[in-house]
């Protein structure tokens, strides 16, 4: 059964270069592994040194990896676009124009962009089958969380417009008698065709993210994304997405022994700060810290991202285990 893994966390904090030496650590171990990249920043292509889409692309190099990348501006004019076919062949001429303006109006709106992306994100889900890894690399914090929120606030929402417009069916039906016999149109109602349709959808979404999915949030070791991965541990918690375990990316390096000098002495300062920082991650947030990556120079790819990725102790599976060092 494919399991998806989530890699969240603020913007800079390094999702790509850990959700992608996650995936190496998968193909590694034998899985058919694909990485969706939902960040409009699209840093996989830099990464992996290769150009990717909207449909899964084989990486080169890497037997068994493939990704692809979503592009959020045109989830959202296809989103708008097939909202606008539906409702056109379901309406008179004369609403067909104003109905037009709205739905313009609406897609401007907070949560367009969430609701765009999470039909393309059901749809990947929904067409995972070939790979036993789907690993996400999302966009910054905000946008995801409320990404991964919809199911449960849409399905009871959902829900109940599909019980409001069967009862209202239903008495139509019963008010518009004609030779003595009830009208039926709750078979073939095409706007309660949609609304099951999209129920469907976030019961699908729902159960997933919540039975076949693991959740990891990437961190530095800084005051900012301390405060900001505790807010997203709490508003996981509550939408019942507990994360498994927190990556902590870019700890700085220690100098060696017999180094001296300013540059030593700072190093060595802000060393001591992140290890009281680290354990203070490990002592508050509800979460464990699941991996340890000291930081780069260089900017991570190719063989430096299998270094990283060799740094990286998750297991393949949806779970995580616990750190060796």
């Amino acid at each position: 059964m494919t399991e998806f893994v989530f890699f969240g966390g603020k913007g800079g904090v390094g999702k790509t270069t850990v959700s992608s030496a996650y995936a190496l650590n998968c193909v590694e171990d034998g899985l058919e592994t694909l990485v969706v990249s939902t960040d409009p920043a699209h840093s996989t292509a830099d990464v992996f040194d290769q150009e990717f889409g909207d449909e899964p692309r084989p990486v080169e190099g890497y037997d068994g990896l493939s990704a692809l990348e979503i592009d959020p501006e045109a989830e959202v004019q296809d989103h708008l676009q097939g909202l606008k076919r539906q409702l056109n062949a379901q309406l008179s001429a004369a609403m067909v124009n104003e109905v037009d303006v709205q739905l313009e109006m609406a897609h401007q709106t907070p949560g367009a962009y969430e609701a765009a992306l999470f039909d393309r994100f059901v749809d990947v889900m929904r067409s995972a089958e070939p790979y036993d890894r789907v690993v996400f690399d999302t966009s910054p914090t905000g946008s995801t969380l409320r990404l991964l929120a919809l199911p449960e606030l849409l399905e009871g929402w959902i829900a109940r417009l599909v019980d409001k417009r069967e009862r209202s069916i239903d008495r139509y039906e019963k008010a518009a008698i004609g030779n003595r016999e009830p009208r039926r149109v709750m078979d073939g109602d095409p706007i309660l065709a949609r609304l099951r349709e999209r129920k469907e959808r976030f019961e699908f979404a729902g159960e997933t993210l919540r039975e076949n999915a693991a959740f990891y949030l990437v961190m530095n070791p800084d005051e900012l994304s301390i405060r900001e991965t505790e807010r997203s541990l709490e508003t996981l918690a509550e939408a019942e997405l507990p994360v498994r375990g927190l990556v902590v990316n870019r700890l700085t390096p220690g100098p060696d022994p017999d180094e001296e000098g300013r540059g030593a002495r700072y190093l060595r300062q802000r060393v001591a700060t992140e290890h009281e920082r680290l354990e203070r991650i490990e002592r508050e947030l509800d979460a464990p810290v699941s991996a340890t990556i000291e930081t780069r120079v260089e900017e991570v790819r190719g063989s430096l991202l299998e270094d990283v990725a060799s740094a990286l102790e998750l297991e393949s599976g949806a779970g995580g285990r616990a750190r060796t060092d």
